[in-house]
């Protein structure tokens, strides 16, 4: 059976390319992600490398996460390549939609290696594509903006039926597609869980205003496994009615930290990073 890589930044288009691609019958078992080494973060989305882990996790597709910089690029990304193909990968999934000049750059080098390019959402209006990826449930939220043609106001924006009416009358593409603006998907049919998040700090990059996205269930889980270690180390230890008490406290905790009755979804959330919180904790294996 065929096998599939996909370039991830985090944002929507990249998900949303996945999950229609997978919607057709592609196999997808990794998930490709690049970011800036200095900051750790993805450039242009500003999302931290952790955080975008903690999403991969999410869709349970694995990650494989390479450092790098603007210079170093190219060859970073064509060693991923040569790995991909010896690893017996057939094929890289991407998420562009009509710039052929970015089209071309990728095909080149990913054919080059031997392996297919492949373009799930391309020469798709953006409006259209816009729609479809809200209407399937998928939702993201902007993190950073070109300011020459959106204002701050839009960071931290969820990408929803509201956003496609608010975009279209900025006369922006719709997708952000020319870089005016750029996402990170949190929740919709690709997650097993979603991303319980908050808005972080602000800040201007030359150009471009960005936010940090906080990945609130993984500080939650965090400090509730720290303040019970004995019930993390129950945990993986299969004790009796551990996991019980220590996935009740980081419900609890996350009540509180929401200030609000947490969703079904966001108690799954929870519960899920409690489990892998649990298993990081440094005494959770004595």
């Amino acid at each position: 059976m065929t096998s599939y890589a996909a370039m991830w930044s985090g944002g929507k288009d990249g998900a949303f390319a996945v999950w229609r691609g997978r919607e057709r019958g592609l196999d997808v078992r990794l998930l490709l992600n690049f970011y800036d080494a200095p900051s750790r973060r993805v450039r242009f989305h500003a999302t931290r490398a952790e955080v975008i882990a903690a999403q991969a996790a999410a869709t349970s597709i694995p990650l494989r996460q390479i450092a790098t910089t603007w210079e170093g690029f190219e060859g970073a990304f064509r060693g991923a390549l040569a790995n991909l193909k010896a690893e017996g990968f057939d094929g890289v999934i991407f998420g562009d939609i009509h710039l052929a000049d970015v089209r071309a750059w990728y095909e080149e080098r990913v054919r080059a290696a031997g392996l297919e390019h492949v373009e799930p959402i391309w020469g798709e209006p953006p409006a259209d594509v816009l729609r479809e990826n809200v209407v399937t449930g998928m939702r993201a939220v902007v993190t950073c903006v070109e300011l020459a043609k959106l204002d701050e106001s839009w960071l931290g924006r969820v990408i929803d039926d509201s956003f496609i009416d608010a975009i279209a009358e900025t006369g922006v593409d719709p997708c952000g597609e020319n870089g005016e603006y750029h996402s990170f998907a949190f929740a919709g049919p690709l997650f097993r869980v979603p991303l319980v998040w908050e808005r972080g700090a602000p800040r201007v990059d030359g150009l471009f205003a960005q936010i940090d996205v906080v990945d609130v269930a993984a500080d939650v889980a965090r400090e509730t496994v720290a303040a019970w270690p004995d019930l993390a180390m129950g945990t993986r230890s299969a004790r009796p009615k551990a996991w019980g008490a220590l996935a009740a406290r980081g419900v609890s905790a996350l009540r509180a930290r929401l200030e609000r009755k947490p969703t079904d979804a966001e108690r799954r959330a929870i519960w899920d990073a409690l489990w892998r919180a649990a298993g990081e904790h440094p005494n959770a294996d004595r």
